[in-house]
């Protein structure tokens, strides 16, 4: 079997509201771009990768060169092919060759009639926890509604999300608004949900010193870990060392060099696998054994994903024996998807893992058609702007946290 082509569209779907984060925001949408890996056998593989736009479309123009040729069933070649340590050096290709890797994997579990999971070593479970994934929101720019700003509204929407969905584990993304204020809607949390676990991210916008704070403040509830509240390996290291919660992260142990020095002199309790950021399903689940080996935890990260990737990620849970927090998911924020079917569906917090041939998911071409017109219309959105204050750069010491 031979890759004969690569296709690549950008495409951005509508979320329920604008996502506050504190570097700025989601815009209302995420965009994506979808790749398409097609074989002289007539068998099609699908990938996708966060953002990139035209520039990610050129990108995997470009691979087609190194790729064209290929057979996708040679995975450790295709990842020398992309990621080899010399041409690394110059081109940060880490995203590129997950997108790729996820659609041979599609290719390879078609060809032979099975699922990714089973290709991968066989599932441990059939179905995948998530956590609620709370977001402060700005009102939705043609209703007015979806906005989370007020405890009240963060409590509310949290309720909402556990009556639809189930969720048992809730994740509060912060770094907005000033520490202090933070801490009261995290306390809330705890107050109105007291069976349930909980975590807080802050996307390492903290000093060490309000960092250390924050966790000390919290040390008696029910967390699962404190993810990046503090940035850099460093940082990381002295929280750890003054607050008795796990810490966790997505940002400074995204690679294997990394995973090594924490493992050496450890920062990070909790390693958060993106099946993006670390190039696929496969490293993430080479990492999850690393972390076994040294007994460090391991969760499912989220990065905006479409169902293609919400796919690689359900494959992921499903056969690291170790995993033991709920996943993160943005995706029940969005309002649809390009997949077949539409969104997939939670069940007491809990999404089944797809079971047919490949990653089990297929493209409906209608709604990516709908959605590439979209972003032709709208184009992209700068991820560190908030749309609300676009004159607004999260450096500015004096007007670093935004006023609830």
């Amino acid at each position: 079997m031979k890759i004969t082509d690569i296709r690549a569209t950008t495409v951005t779907v509508p979320l329920e509201a604008p996502l506050r984060h504190s570097n700025g925001a989601h815009w209302g949408r995420f965009v994506r771009t979808i790749v398409e890996v097609d074989t002289d056998e007539g068998i099609t593989g699908l990938g996708e990768m966060g953002g990139g736009g035209e520039s990610a479309q050129a990108a995997f123009q470009g691979l087609k060169a190194y790729l064209v040729g290929h057979d996708p069933f040679q995975l450790e070649e295709l990842r020398f092919k992309i990621c080899n340590p010399t041409a690394s050096l110059y081109n940060n290709r880490t995203q590129l060759h997950a997108a790729i890797e996820f659609a041979c994997l599609d290719i390879i579990g078609k060809k032979l009639g099975i699922s990714v999971s089973q290709l991968l070593g066989g599932s441990v479970r059939e179905r995948v926890s998530f956590a609620s994934y709370l977001f402060f929101r700005h009102p939705n720019d043609q209703s007015g509604e979806g906005e989370v700003r007020t405890i009240d509204q963060l409590v509310e929407h949290c309720h909402q999300l556990k009556k639809d969905h189930g969720f048992t584990t809730h994740k509060l993304k912060g770094g907005v608004f000033h520490p202090d204020y933070e801490l009261e809607c995290y306390r809330a949390l705890a107050d109105a949900f007291p069976e349930d676990r909980l975590r807080y991210d802050p996307n390492g916008a903290l000093s060490v010193e309000e960092a250390i704070r924050f966790g000390q403040a919290i040390e008696g509830l029910r967390n699962d870990y404190f993810e990046d509240p503090a940035w850099g390996l460093n940082g990381m290291r002295r929280v750890r060392s003054m607050v008795r919660i796990p810490t966790a992260t997505n940002t400074v142990v995204v690679n294997f060099e990394q995973l090594a020095a924490n493992v050496l002199d450890p920062s990070i309790d909790v390693i958060l696998l993106d099946t993006t950021f670390w190039g696929g399903i496969r490293p993430c689940i080479k990492a999850a054994g690393v972390c076994e080996t040294f007994q460090l935890g391991i969760a499912v990260h989220s990065s905006g994903e479409l169902g293609i990737q919400l796919a690689t990620m359900l494959h992921l849970g499903a056969v690291v024996p170790n995993l033991a927090f709920a996943a993160d998911a943005h995706y029940h924020h969005l309002t649809d998807d390009i997949i077949v079917g539409g969104k997939m569906h939670y069940e007491n917090g809990s999404i089944r893992v797809p079971s047919g041939p490949g990653l089990g998911v297929e493209l409906d071409r209608d709604k990516l058609a709908r959605y590439a017109e979209l972003y032709q219309e709208l184009g992209g959105y700068p991820y560190d702007r908030d749309p609300v204050r676009p004159d607004w750069f999260p450096l500015v010491p004096n007007e670093r946290w935004a006023k609830p």
